[in-house]
């Protein structure tokens, strides 16, 4: 089997002399009461035939609403999750209101073996972090980004 491939931006800005990252909280009944390790780069899912960072720029879209900032995509390079999907991530400095975020939804079955499909933001928060708050709260798999990302730009 092969592994799935997801991508995504990981958008970043300065204030105070400090690095800040936008990370989202994955939506739906798995994630909604944890908070370490339940965070990730906005992104998702594309075909072996679309463009990797055209995919992570229309996943941004598609998560929260709100196209990514259209700054220089610098290339993060990719990260193995536990679960094995690979994530492809670009960096872009930007800023953007969380408030502002209009997440898309999917749909499951909910409770498990009801029968009954309900509908779950893909993500149900976005929120700034400074690096060392995001490395707490993004899954474990996603560190690597946050560190490539530090090298960048120098924190």
């Amino acid at each position: 089997m092969t592994a799935k491939h997801s991508a995504g931006v990981l958008v970043y800005r300065r204030v105070g002399g400090m690095t800040q990252v936008l990370l989202a909280h994955m939506g739906g009944p798995f994630w909604a009461r944890r908070d370490a390790g339940a965070w990730s780069v906005p992104k998702g899912e594309y075909e072996p035939d679309e463009p990797a960072e055209a995919a992570a720029r229309r996943e941004f879209l598609e998560e929260l609403g709100l196209a990514a900032p259209e700054g220089e995509a610098v290339a993060l390079g990719e990260v193995r999750q536990s679960g094995g999907k690979v994530v492809t991530a670009w960096a872009v400095e930007g800023d953007l209101d969380p408030g502002s975020v209009v997440p898309g939804t999917f749909g499951m079955e909910w409770p498990r073996g009801s029968g009954r499909i309900r509908e779950f933001p893909e993500i149900d928060r976005v929120e700034w972090f400074r690096l060392d708050q995001a490395r707490e709260k993004i899954v474990a798999g996603q560190r690597p980004l946050l560190d490539r990302l530090a090298e960048m730009v120098g924190g």
